[in-house]
């Protein structure tokens, strides 16, 4: 009887570890499987709160389109529950734009001339703005065969386009432009819009852009401080209305025989320059968020004149 009663203990033991190890076993499972609808329901959420951003982001760019929606509309801006979007517009035509510098080959000596300038402001030196301007101007010269004095030969590694640049990231390809496009901020100033952007507007220019079409110091600091308002910030409400004649006079570049001064070099600077022209072309950023997820598209489009009709998109691309 006692070797029976111990066999059965043995046994009884034996089955219950046999059951704990089946309930840790089936735990384990458990767990699992929760862990993977919480990492599906993750990715899920997340995957959700993108789309709603990029939704946003698509829906700020679309207001922006508006021929009636100016840099300084709050409609710029919409906050809704957790959602939201934030768009900036820019005046494209403030930027120096690369494609004008040699239109079918022929220079634009007042512009080249700005270029090597804002290069110079910049602290480009002396004999890298030579090689820069001149391989510049070989890229996108059309005539093949022909070389600048201070560009490189073609070979099979480098070739030039001998076309308008298609982007501003191109400048990268280009010979003795690497060490300045590693610079941050490098391409703020630079356009390539081709059908656009005719003239620099002064309404968006730079202090170094307009620095670099050789106005004094006194006149460009004077301008900006009439052209932003009281805040000193471009685009917002109190930014004051502001006519072409009062802007070029401001800038010293007004028509001769107006009595506006003539300190700067004004030969040319009357058909490069325009102060918001009828037809601007806008670089629009909108942001949209969701949650802590934030997505970013860009485009550059033309706005008709007076606001009426569909902008014309030159290019568009997330961020």
């Amino acid at each position: 009887m006692k070797k029976l009663s111990r066999s059965c203990k043995r046994k009884s033991g034996a089955a219950l570890l046999l059951s704990l190890w089946a309930l840790f076993l089936l735990a384990g499972v458990v767990m699992a499987w929760a862990l993977n609808i919480n990492s599906h329901l993750t990715v899920s959420a997340t995957a959700n709160r993108v789309l709603s951003a990029e939704a946003m982001a698509s829906s700020g760019a679309e207001v922006a389109l508006n021929p009636t929606i100016k840099p300084s509309s709050a409609n710029l801006h919409r906050k809704m529950g957790n959602e939201s979007y934030d768009v900036e517009m820019s005046g494209e035509c403030g930027r120096f734009n690369l494609n004008l510098l040699a239109p079918g080959g022929a220079e634009n000596p007042v512009l080249v001339a700005a270029l090597r300038q804002y290069l110079n402001i910049k602290g480009v030196e002396l004999n890298d703005l030579d090689v820069m301007m001149d391989s510049l101007l070989d890229w996108i010269t059309p005539t093949k065969g022909l070389r600048r004095l201070n560009a490189p030969e073609e070979t099979d590694d480098y070739r030039p386009s001998h076309m308008p640049l298609t982007s501003v990231d191109e400048i990268k390809k280009i010979f003795g432009w690497d060490k300045y496009t590693s610079q941050p901020g490098w391409d703020e100033d630079f356009t390539t819009v081709i059908g656009g952007c005719q003239q620099i507007d002064a309404a968006y220019a730079s202090r170094d852009v307009l620095r670099a079409l050789g106005i004094p110091d006194e006149f460009v600091d004077r301008f900006l401080q009439a052209r932003r308002g009281a805040d000193a910030i471009d685009g917002t409400p109190d930014d004051p209305p502001m006519d072409q004649p009062t802007a070029l006079s401001l800038l010293g570049v007004g028509a001769v025989g107006t009595g506006t001064p003539k300190t700067p070099q004004t030969n040319g600077l009357q058909n490069l320059l325009v102060f918001k022209s009828p037809n601007p072309v806008f670089r629009i950023v909108s942001v949209g968020k969701s949650g802590d997820v934030s997505r970013s598209v860009e485009m550059i489009v033309l706005k008709q004149t007076a606001g009426v009709g569909r902008p014309q998109v030159f290019s568009w691309k997330e961020l």
